[in-house]
């Protein structure tokens, strides 16, 4: 008994650092984030009121985070400039979400009891968005999802966070400028082409 007690007492001292290092940068960017989108999320929320009536804003659906613990995740009834995500926002100010992790799963999804999958969706915040989000639509057979979200598990931090957000804001301003590819196989790992490649090369 001692020495699980001691086993999780290490455990719990390597992830605190970077378990709080991510939250800091949850805090941070998402506050400012909130901020930033506060004013077009509300005109949103506005336009849906007058076209659908009050009731019809928001979607509530009950979500697993954190230690297993079930809460509410609340959504515009949009994806329009994905305001549905940006309204998810004070859920991460808050604690329900992180900026970037898994996929938040309902009460009861048969992933959340995939082996070994029960242990760190206990110990990680479901995401904004996530390495799923930004990866599983290149159509690899690597890329599915859950194996997506437990990759994640094991590597995340505050760089891979980072890096996720940054390539889901440049999806983001692809498919609003009606830009986007129709394929995401360059993000695969065995991609490793050079600038001015060419299948003549």
């Amino acid at each position: 008994m001692a020495g699980l007690a001691d086993r999780a007492g290490h455990l719990a001292d390597r992830l605190a650092p970077r378990a709080s290092a991510e939250r800091v940068l949850d805090l941070t960017l998402g506050t400012a984030l909130l901020i930033a989108t506060a004013p077009a999320v509300a005109l949103g929320a506005l336009a849906l009121a007058v076209r659908r009536g009050p009731g019809n804003v928001w979607e509530r659906t009950p979500r697993t985070g954190l230690g297993g613990r079930v809460f509410t995740l609340r959504s515009l009834r949009t994806r329009r400039l994905r305001l549905d995500l940006l309204s998810r926002l004070p859920q991460v100010v808050r604690g329900d979400l992180s900026l970037v992790g898994p996929a938040p799963l309902a009460p009861g999804d048969p992933r959340a009891a995939w082996p070994g999958a029960r242990q760190w969706r206990q110990e990680l915040r479901p995401g904004l968005t996530g390495l799923a989000q930004v990866r599983a639509r290149s159509g690899m057979p690597w890329d599915d999802p859950a194996l997506l979200d437990q990759h994640y598990a094991e590597h995340h931090g505050v760089v891979l966070d980072l890096v996720i957000l940054t390539e889901a804001v440049r999806n983001s301003l692809r498919t609003t400028t009606g830009r986007a590819r129709s394929t995401k196989a360059h993000l695969s790992d065995t991609d490793h082409r050079l600038p001015g490649y060419s299948r003549v090369d």
